[in-house]
């Protein structure tokens, strides 16, 4: 695999204050276990890691109303107050002390990560504390307040950047990215995720493909529950590698939510960490084919907060510094030691799930008569004449 310049990787244990308190799903232990692995297992000796300041109100109005800033921040301070017209104080998005702060934060690493790539400091940058795409203009949702990977597009777009591309991998369909930029042919969103008629936020079909002016510059592939791996990386290579090139992006963004793992306690999707591992690969190497190798990466969802998300990460750490771990590498046996002392769990023994992430390519043709294939061949259809290709294989 080609890398040709610097991979920064932004973050600081303070990142893991994003934390929305005991039993929620998504507990900041999972980015702890995750840096601690790529440490130990020497991924971090390849990159610059590097901090971030928390993201001024200002920085974060480019994309948020200053009602729901000025919401957030009450919230963090007052104990007992929630805004559920702002959706804070749900079930999903539960108020904590200092929320403003610790959003902020996370805004405020994606920031930096932007501008490591968009200055030319770095040629990849991660913040996996990121990828908080639901989160709307007006209104926090699904676990997310602020809107982190929005506010570092809309940075490039400011600094001049005329196409942005935009790939969720995430199991829940990247709404809130998707709904801000829709209006705006400069940013194309592509989300692969569990059909929205099985799974939160209900939304991201296949005719849902832009607005007035910008039609073709939002795609959605809504995929079968119990899609594995051979059946998303079909669906991946007969949507996302056509739609990139044509497109021609100066930067490469790319939300990599984990919970499409089999073992994901929210979702239905039976990808394993050889699959993931295998998507990662992908994104990279078109990065360098279409955008100059210009990629921001940024994590998302992910509730199997020791069985799958370290791992996963982990390997897209690796392949962001260039150097990808070899799928049957053990883990360290003090990283084991350290989920079971603080955790209380037992941790995976090996990197990989042990599964041969292969898949049938689309120019073999298609099979109507199965839910994938007719997924598949729907966005393709919707999509593709707007970019001037052919929907059929």
């Amino acid at each position: 695999m080609e890398c040709t310049g610097p991979t920064t990787v932004v973050f600081d244990k303070t990142l893991t204050e994003y934390d929305f308190g005991p039993g929620h799903p998504m507990s900041p232990v999972r980015v702890d276990l995750t840096m601690r692995l790529a440490d130990e297992l020497g991924v971090l000796d390849g990159v610059r890691l590097v901090g971030a300041d928390v993201a001024t109100p200002d920085q974060i109005a480019t994309i948020h109303d200053r009602a729901l800033i000025e919401a957030v921040t009450t919230a963090g301070t007052t104990p007992g107050w929630v805004d559920l017209s702002r959706g804070l104080g749900t079930e999903d998005d539960p108020v904590f002390r200092d929320m403003h702060v610790a959003s902020a934060h996370v805004v405020g690493a994606s920031i930096e990560a932007f501008r490591q790539v968009w200055s030319g400091e770095s040629l990849h940058a991660v913040n996996i504390a990121g990828g908080l795409h639901h989160a709307m203009r007006d209104r926090a949702s699904g676990f997310c307040i602020y809107n982190d990977v929005a506010v570092g597009i809309q940075q490039l777009l400011d600094g001049g950047a005329e196409r942005v591309a935009y790939v969720d991998v995430d199991v829940h369909h990247g709404d809130g990215v998707e709904k801000i930029f829709y209006d705006d042919p400069r940013v194309l969103t592509i989300s692969l995720h569990e059909t929205g008629q099985m799974l939160f936020p209900g939304t991201g079909f296949p005719g849902d493909t832009g607005g007035p002016g910008a039609e073709g510059s939002a795609v959605n592939v809504a995929l079968p529950p119990g899609t594995g791996d051979a059946g998303w990386l079909r669906a991946f290579h007969a949507v996302v590698p056509p739609l990139l090139r044509e497109f021609g992006p100066e930067v490469l963004v790319t939300q990599h939510g984990c919970d499409s793992h089999m073992d994901d306690p929210l979702a239905h999707l039976m990808l394993s960490v050889d699959g993931q591992r295998a998507a990662y690969l992908a994104l990279h190497d078109l990065a360098h084919e279409v955008a100059g190798g210009r990629w921001v990466a940024t994590g998302g969802g992910g509730y199997a907060v020791v069985e799958v998300v370290p791992r996963a990460w982990t390997h897209l750490l690796a392949i962001a510094s260039g150097n990808p771990l070899d799928q049957a590498v053990m883990t360290p046996p003090d990283w084991r030691d350290y989920v079971a002392t603080q955790l209380g769990r037992t941790a995976p023994h090996r990197m990989t799930d042990g599964r041969n992430p292969a898949y049938r390519d689309w120019s073999g043709g298609y099979d109507p008569e199965t839910w994938l294939d007719r997924a598949i061949h729907a966005t393709r259809a919707e999509v593709f004449p707007l970019h001037g290709l052919d929907p059929m294989p």
